[in-house]
Parts: C-alpha cells; structure tokens; sequence
C-alpha cells in the first residue's frame, strides 16, 4: 500500500487540482474525479493523473458504479464543492438540499464505496471551510455542512479505524481561481484581518494536506488552515 492509488474527488479544479498535480508529479497514480466524465479525463491529462472519472456527488446512488474500477487506494480526498450562498429569508430548498447531499450524503457514499479497497496505513481528508466557524449572510447551508464535515470525522475515525480520517478548513485562499480576481479593496480588507499579514496560499493548502495525510500520527483532526483568524 506504500505506493497506492490516491483519489481526489473534486480534483479537476482549484485546492483538489492543485493537491492531485503534486502527487502526480511525485510519480504517484492519481485518479481525479469531476461531475462530467470529459472534463475530468482533460484535467487528468493536463495534471499528469492516471485516470478521471465522472459523476455528480448530489446523485449518491450513481458513486459505486462509478467508482468500480479503481482499487488499492492509500489516499482519498474528498474536495469537491459547490458555492452557495443562500439567505434563510430567501431560502432555496432546492439549493440547500443538493449542498447538503453533495458533501454529507456524497462525501460518505465515496467512502462507504472505497472502504474495502483501503488498507492499515490508508488516510481520508475531507475539506470543510471555515465558514463552520466564521458565518458570513447566506451561509446558513454551507455553515451547517462544515460543521456537518467536523462531527463526520470523529465518527469515521471510530468507523474505520485503523484508517486514519482528517479535515482541513482553508480559509480565503488569495491565489486560488475563486479568489485572486477579487477587487483590491476586498482583498485588503482580508489581509488587515489576517494576523500574518497575507491570505493562505494554495501550496500551504496542498502543504497541510500532505501533513494530513501523510502524518501516521494525524487522526480525527479538524485543521484551520487560517493565517491565524480564530484567533481574532
């Protein structure tokens, strides 16, 4: 299992990408998923993956099929989102549902599939936010399923033990697609708030995922990867 497949579900864009291309370029076979099967084979080419895969984690009784074919996984990464900003006096039942169901119900259903092909010194990261901490309007739903991310590991690690579960909760990462386009006022705000003095990057996002991951001593944690914000 030392030279396992890793997974990254959601790993065709933004933090999940940008992990797959570094264990890739360690020369480990990747496997990327994304919600359409096209996409994820070019991203999969783009970022040196073994293999992409397609299907939409809001639609958990297609993940088993879908996921058929891959097998001796040391590493699952469970970064897929969706942005939602949905207003309680406003509320989308729709919206608020296919979130919730994308990243509880999906998110285990990826790993109720995977469970069997992973071994004793296999790891599982899941990626909240730090919404879960710092809700902001409209985040009623996106709070809730992070929160929902924290209590999900302290139960898998029980589950699943001696497989080791971790979460990592970025903050505003300033390079990132999402965010390195904002306006300049916005983005100097944020920096006045971070007691570093700049956002997180990617790469110390992709960074503390490894240590999650790779660190046989990391169990049940839930990581602020922050720059310091709790703490204000």
């Amino acid at each position: 299992m030392a030279n396992g497949t890793v997974v990254v579900v959601g790993g065709t864009q933004g933090l999940g990408r940008e992990l797959a291309k570094a264990y890739a370029d360690d020369g480990r076979d990747v496997v990327i998923t994304g919600r359409e099967q096209g996409g994820a084979e070019a991203a999969a080419g783009e970022i040196g993956a073994a293999g992409g895969l397609g299907f939409d984690l809001a639609e958990p009784h297609s993940i088993a099929d879908a996921l058929a074919g891959v097998d001796d996984v040391q590493y699952l990464v469970l970064a897929a989102i969706e942005r939602d900003v949905n207003k309680v006096r406003e509320y989308d039942i729709d919206a608020a549902l296919r979130l919730v169901t994308l990243k509880l119900v999906g998110y285990t259903q990826v790993i109720h599939a995977l469970a069997s092909r992973m071994g004793e010194d296999s790891a599982i990261l899941i990626f909240g936010g730090l919404a879960r901490d710092r809700p902001y309007p409209g985040s009623t739903t996106v709070t809730t399923v992070n929160g929902g991310v924290t209590g999900l590991v302290r139960t898998l690690v029980i589950e699943l033990a001696p497989t080791r579960v971790n979460a990592l909760h970025p903050a505003i990462v300033g390079d990132s697609p999402q965010w390195r386009d904002m306006p300049q006022e916005r983005f100097d705000a944020l920096v006045e708030r971070t007691p570093t003095g700049r956002l997180v990057t990617m790469a110390e996002v992709v960074n503390a995922s490894r240590f999650l991951l790779e660190n046989r001593a990391m169990n049940g944690i839930n990581l602020p990867v922050d720059g310091g914000w709790l703490c204000m």
